[in-house]
């Protein structure tokens, strides 16, 4: 598994590129003033990264006791990432109600929008960031297969 400082790695990395991607890309979409989207990203990151801490650590200690690795399949990142999205929309939908002053529709809207965006993306980063930095019990799973 991995450790404390890699997952704060993971989060903090995965967070700051995102934010610089969707901040734009939201204010151009929405035709929302990019303080505003910047706002709601700022503190969607924030929530999301401690989410991410939490929902990582619980998976992969799920994953491991049920399969004995962390080493996961595209099926198991698919699932991994649908369900990671689905418990951050729960928790910031009402959020961007509120700050925006929007009904709860268009706020699910917005948030269903971030979330593809985020499933994509988690999909990639996670990816990416588990060829740059895997564990050695990977290279002992993929000798064995």
């Amino acid at each position: 598994m991995r450790s404390p400082l890699d997952r704060i790695r993971h989060a903090l990395s995965f967070e700051i590129i995102a934010l610089l991607m969707v901040i734009p890309l939201g204010a151009y979409l929405f035709h929302l003033p990019i303080h505003d989207i910047g706002a709601v990203g700022v503190v969607s990151a924030t929530l999301a990264t401690l989410w991410n801490f939490v929902y990582n650590y619980a998976f992969d200690s799920i994953l491991k006791r049920r399969t004995g690795t962390t080493l996961k399949t595209t099926p198991i990142r698919v699932f991994h990432a649908v369900l990671f999205e689905v418990g951050l929309l729960l928790v910031l939908m009402p959020f961007i109600a509120w700050y925006l002053g929007v009904s709860l529709w268009q706020a699910f809207v917005m948030d269903v929008s971030f979330a593809l965006f985020y499933m994509a993306y988690a999909f990639c980063f996670n990816w990416a960031y588990d060829r740059l930095f895997p564990l050695p019990e990977w290279q002992n799973a993929r000798q064995n297969s």
